[in-house]
């Protein structure tokens, strides 16, 4: 479902997150396909709708990490591919 929402979603986030909802496990496939389609576009293209709510910050029941500044989540998350990147190749 993800990949079918990413390739027929035309590079329109709205539209990509939203194919996904045809059965299965939505929630989890919608933010799969948003941080996908995020990873390749780069932020700096998803709607102003759909951030600006978020007042940069994610909300979790994982301890220490409740109120966490996306873009800090989002620089660890790169911080740590690139790492393993890296290591991958030598």
């Amino acid at each position: 479902m993800v990949a079918a929402g990413l390739l027929w979603g035309d590079g329109d986030y709205a539209r990509s997150v939203g194919l996904v909802q045809a059965g299965w496990d939505t929630d989890s496939n919608g933010a799969t396909a948003g941080s996908v389609f995020g990873a390749l576009h780069g932020a700096w293209v998803l709607p102003p709708a759909w951030v600006e709510p978020l007042g940069d910050l994610a909300h979790s029941a994982i301890f220490g990490f409740d109120n966490s500044r996306i873009s800090d989540l989002a620089e660890r998350t790169l911080r740590l591919a690139l790492r393993s990147a890296a290591r991958a190749h030598g």
